[in-house]
């Protein structure tokens, strides 16, 4: 395990800093996309009988990294934390309701648009997979990704308003697409269908006990963190409270995810202004800024190299191209239109759906869902739709979203 974990950071280090020295992409676009450039360059030279050796390297340790249990159970919930412990939770307040609507209407709508959506399509593309699969991918593809939101926001320029909506929305829509897709897995699995009474129960205990769990383990740690003034054990104290509650989380079936988003805004929040030293706030800001981007790197390595661990045919390909249009008219439908009918409602800029529509970006979450099917010709095709998605939203979409951002919103 620390050979794997070893072999990971140096190649993380040495692209990351390949990009900052000669390319100047933003980190987990620039790292990502070189891990898959080299990737598809080794399955270019294994072609013409070069490289053979070391295209087999790297897909024994592919296969050695349970990529679903590494992101769902190691890194997810260090990232979610991080990511909203510098979220201002009174501006964030201002916004509550958009944040709640995208995260919790848009999220299920969109499941049920991109899943019907491809039932309808992906015949014409010579694809066939099962209404199940369907709308399997529609819940695993429909959260936007807080890992790559967040990361890709920072460089965008997007005004803060907008900026809060979007991070807030990709912050909480993850866990109720993981809730989602555990209620859709478990019909799958048992072929049997829940009543509405159960399913929405299901939604309640995962992710209403994992909001009311994350307010009890924020406010914990934050009267812990008001008894000492220390910044080595306040900083420990944080990082026990995400590793441990998010395992407790778990253990108690609700929603680490959510738990993680609700105690990193109790702690950034409350615990920055009433329970640390300035030197603490520097220290554990410190900490937790190196860790998301430290983990954010080696995720988005992890996604560029996995494309050796993916089959690719031509309808596949084709059915990937439907996927990315019918994934991006279904964020359209869900929260671009409402958002664009309603925008003096959500008080947000003139404009600022287009950014919403073009800013939902996938990315290792939907990845791990999708690897996390049960083994089977549906399950490799939900995986190749997923890659591609996300591939082209990270890479297309993270890229330009700059740019959409000064067209739609800065200019009138």
């Amino acid at each position: 395990m620390l050979d794997i974990a070893a072999t990971c950071l140096v190649i993380t280090a040495l692209l990351a800093y390949l990009n900052y020295r000669f390319v100047g992409m933003p980190t987990t676009i620039g790292v990502m996309a070189a891990a898959l450039a080299f990737s598809l360059a080794l399955v270019g030279l294994d072609a013409v009988g070069v490289a053979h050796g070391l295209r087999q390297y790297e897909e024994s340790l592919l296969r050695s990294i349970d990529f679903s249990d590494v992101l769902m159970q190691g890194m997810l919930s260090l990232l979610l934390f991080a990511g909203a412990l510098h979220v201002d939770l009174s501006e964030l307040r201002a916004h509550r309701w958009p944040v709640a609507a995208l995260a919790v209407l848009g999220t299920l709508l969109s499941t049920l648009a991109v899943g019907y959506g491809m039932w309808f399509a992906l015949p014409l593309a010579g694809l066939q997979l099962p209404f199940m699969y369907c709308l399997l991918f529609g819940a695993l593809i429909s959260p936007t990704d807080p890992i790559a939101v967040m990361g890709i926001l920072k460089s965008a320029g997007a005004p803060k308003d907008l900026e809060l909506v979007i991070a807030g929305e990709s912050l909480f829509n993850d866990g109720v697409g993981v809730v989602i897709f555990s209620l859709l897995l478990g019909m799958l699995v048992s072929g049997l269908a829940p009543t509405p009474g159960q399913g929405i129960r299901l939604l309640l205990h995962e992710a209403g006990g994992g909001l009311l769990f994350g307010l009890a383990l924020g406010y914990l740690t934050f009267r812990l963190l008001k008894s000492v003034d220390n910044y080595q054990v306040e900083v420990l104290l944080t990082l026990a409270a995400v590793t441990g509650g998010y395992a407790l989380a778990s253990r108690l079936h609700v929603s680490g995810p959510l738990a993680m988003v609700v105690a990193g805004l109790i702690i950034g929040n409350h615990g920055r202004a009433l329970a640390m030293s300035d030197t603490t706030r520097r220290y554990l800001d410190m900490f937790w800024e190196l860790i998301d981007e430290i983990l954010n790197a080696m995720l988005f390595v992890l996604i560029g190299m996995e494309v050796l661990l993916v089959t690719f045919s031509g309808n596949e390909l084709l059915a990937a191209a439907v996927a990315i249009a019918v994934t991006l008219l279904a964020r359209l439908l869900t929260v671009g239109l409402p958002v664009g009918l309603l925008g003096r409602s959500f008080a947000l800029p003139r404009g600022s759906w287009k950014v919403l529509t073009w800013g939902g970006l996938r990315g290792g979450i939907s990845v791990a869902l999708a690897l996390s099917l049960p083994a089977g010709a549906e399950r490799d095709a939900v995986v190749t739709l997923t890659y591609c998605v996300v591939v082209f939203s990270i890479l297309a979409q993270g890229l330009s979203i700059g740019y959409v951002v000064r067209r739609a919103v800065t200019r009138r």
